[in-house]
């Protein structure tokens, strides 16, 4: 049973971000004539401008051709993931409609909107896979533009539907609204993408070197390394500890410190996709 949900966890994963993004969508950001940016924004967009149709149904069809460039590029699992998480999000965002909350006031809808649609879009990208359409070009530029966030890339391509949010809408404070919606949504992207590998590297400076490192293995089961430096004033040759450590060991990494010595000098960082021995490892298709 275990082998099947680590081999198909990814579908219920796609299914239930899916149905978050078609979720915030609908309800906070659609019926305030704001978007999260993306295929979905621009239906919305040529909804208004022709007047026929769903932003769902228009979705589809905006879709259809961008398939074609993702299956050949990322592959078969990511086309029928990405196929599955744009039809389930295109039909859920019009089942979706009888929640909508109009006439909300602006800075909520837009909180409360890009928030719910940028963890939605962060689960069906942890996954393996998209909601379709502008979400398959940000993961194609990703692989090219491999040291750039995902969010960043999806904040910039969305740019260009809140200009056009702004025109056809003709009101520059909805455009203005949908900005942010983007931004909070890219933000929230990477820190759902980002924090599911989120760790602390510290930097150890203290007499007691050998100890502390030792102790860091028995303790913890985490390997230390040092690194060879000089003090400024007294140009004493020394050894500064280092050691990167899971989020929930920091408390007990920053006691076992101080418990050998109190004077110790501890710098800690924050540090995103360790990879190596305890931690994650890297692939391709890495975000």
């Amino acid at each position: 049973m275990r082998a099947f949900w680590n081999k198909y966890s990814w579908i219920a994963a796609t299914v239930f971000g899916s149905a978050v993004f078609a979720l915030g969508f609908s309800m906070f950001l659609e019926p305030n004539d704001m978007s999260a940016g993306g295929i979905s924004g621009l239906a919305m967009v040529f909804v208004e401008i022709f007047g026929i149709g769903t932003v769902g149904s228009l979705s589809i069809l905006i879709n259809l051709p961008l398939f074609v460039l993702g299956g050949v590029k990322i592959g078969k699992r990511f086309f029928a993931g990405s196929l599955l998480g744009m039809l389930l999000s295109s039909v859920m965002i019009d089942s979706f409609t009888f929640l909508a909350i109009s006439d909300l006031e602006p800075l909520l809808a837009v909180l409360y909107g890009g928030v719910i649609c940028g963890l939605g879009l962060g689960v069906v990208f942890v996954s393996g896979t998209s909601t379709g359409g502008s979400d398959i070009l940000v993961r194609l530029l990703k692989l090219r533009y491999r040291n750039v966030p995902i969010g960043q890339i999806s904040m910039i391509f969305d740019a260009v539907v809140v200009v056009l949010t702004g025109l056809v809408f003709r009101d520059v404070s909805k455009a203005l609204y949908t900005g942010v919606t983007v931004f909070l949504c890219g933000k929230v992207i990477d820190g759902v993408v980002y924090n599911f590998d989120y760790s602390k590297v510290a930097l150890i400076i203290s007499s007691q070197y050998e100890e502390i490192a030792r102790q860091i293995g028995l303790q913890l089961d985490r390997g230390a390394t040092f690194l060879h430096a000089e003090g400024s004033y007294s140009h004493t040759p020394t050894k500064v500890v280092l050691a990167a450590v899971k989020k929930q060991q920091l408390a007990e990494l920053k006691e076992l410190v101080v418990h050998i010595d109190p004077n110790a000098f501890i710098i800690v960082q924050e540090a995103h996709q360790v990879l190596g021995d305890g931690f994650s490892r890297y692939s391709k298709e890495s975000l």
